[in-house]
């Protein structure tokens, strides 16, 4: 589990600021749920035999003996956030959500135990056209976020009973080749075969090439849905590529399954993933109601961000630096008007004393574009000296009541 630490934070406050927007602009509006739910939240909707539930959630006991776990998605939660205060069943309802989620994996880049997404779940529509609008949104976040390259995956899953079918037919190919596959493939053969196909096992995936599809077992319904989804996006010019073997890897999705991948993450290349879950209120123990949604990795993309590195720092546009008799109480007094007249200053003010050649120094590391000095003179003639610390100009001497509108405009024509 990793800090965030400040000179990161203006990555993130990007990608939150912009997410936020773009989710409000599609109709979303934000919920938060807890950190904390029920186990069973999460056994009955990811699925006991997952990885997720498995071997990767964060859950003990609490003092009444229930068992808790800390989060590992949020679909989940906001489904029983949804049913428990009474929002579904109505008109469409759009909802997102950020925030941590923790999973017990090996630590790598890309990857911690506890990551951070934002996500989006849109419940009350059944056909394609959701699915068009879920993956438009995210579409259009790449672009207002000035991220390209990204490649949507995109595949069907059918309904249940299409693919419970396709798992009895891979499960007996698993089981054919077991010899040629190592322990842990066999052990995931059993237990839950569609995930053999995320592996990364390079003997795997070559024997995979000659595994049957799902798209093979779907019905004339699934078909259809599938194909007016692509005609859809199509029509949106919003590029895909079908990948046959893309499953997700919790046991709720079902027709629809995305994701978005990058090349310039080396292996944690999804960045976003999502799908639909038609049966997840059901099992919940709502009554059933369609749902599609993703979520979205904000470490990988917040990676991405760096990467294009066009994000300027946060100016310090002034240092107030003070010496004399009352200058601790003139500067506090100036810092505090200061910063409530004028919009968007940033302002630091001189902590712990220290000589003018001292505080001057402490001014320079600071970055800041101003020196606004405060020594007996101007403190007992009402004024401030104004020095230039980035360019050679001459510095000023403004009356108090003046310096409020100087840095107004000073700000303004940076």
């Amino acid at each position: 589990m990793s800090d965030i630490l400040p000179e990161d934070i203006r990555y993130w406050r990007r990608l939150e600021q912009i997410a936020e927007k773009t989710f409000l602009t599609h109709g979303f509006e934000q919920i938060r749920i807890p950190l904390l739910e029920k186990t069973e939240v999460f056994t009955r909707a990811i699925g006991s035999a997952t990885d997720v539930v498995a071997k990767e959630m964060y859950s003990f006991e609490d003092r009444k003996g229930t068992s808790l776990s800390l989060r590992p998605e949020g679909t989940a939660g906001v489904v029983r956030a949804a049913l428990q205060n009474s929002l579904l069943y109505g008109p469409v309802n759009r909802l997102w959500y950020s925030g941590p989620m923790f999973r017990y994996e090996r630590p790598q880049k890309g990857r911690s135990r506890q990551f951070h997404q934002l996500g989006a779940e849109l419940f009350g529509a059944a056909g394609p056209d959701a699915d068009a609008e879920i993956i438009a949104l995210g579409s259009r976040l790449w672009s207002n976020l000035g991220l390209e390259g990204l490649r949507l995956e995109l595949n069907s899953l059918g309904n249940a009973d299409e693919r419970q079918d396709y798992r009895v037919r891979l499960q007996g190919f698993l089981q054919a080749h077991r010899h040629e596959l190592d322990d842990e493939t066999n052990e995931r053969a059993e237990r839950n075969p569609l995930r053999v196909l995320d592996s990364k096992n390079p003997q795997v995936r070559d024997l995979l090439t000659e595994a049957p599809l799902l798209r093979d077992q779907l019905g004339t319904a699934s078909r259809q849905h599938y194909d007016q989804l692509k005609a859809y996006l199509d029509r949106l010019g919003i590029e895909y590529h079908e990948n046959p073997r893309l499953v997700r890897g919790l046991d709720y999705y079902c027709h629809t399954v995305f994701e978005w991948i990058t090349d310039e993450l080396g292996a944690q290349g999804t960045v976003c993933a999502g799908g639909r879950y038609d049966n997840l209120v059901e099992l919940q123990g709502g009554k059933p109601w369609p749902g599609i949604g993703f979520a979205m990795g904000e470490e990988r993309l917040v990676e991405l961000l760096r990467k294009k590195d066009d994000i300027v720092p946060p100016i310090v546009h002034a240092y107030l630096i003070a010496v004399g008799e009352n200058s601790t109480e003139s500067a506090l007094e100036l810092a505090y008007d200061l910063r409530a007249s004028v919009p968007g200053l940033q302002l630091l003010n001189n902590l712990n004393g220290g000589s003018f050649k001292a505080q001057f120094k402490r001014a320079d590391r600071s970055g800041a574009m101003l020196g606004l000095v405060l020594g007996e003179n101007e403190i007992s003639g009402g004024q401030v000296t104004v020095k230039f610390l980035r360019q050679d100009a001459e510095q000023l001497k403004l009356d108090r009541s003046e310096t409020t509108d100087w840095l107004r405009g000073y700000i303004d024509s940076i």
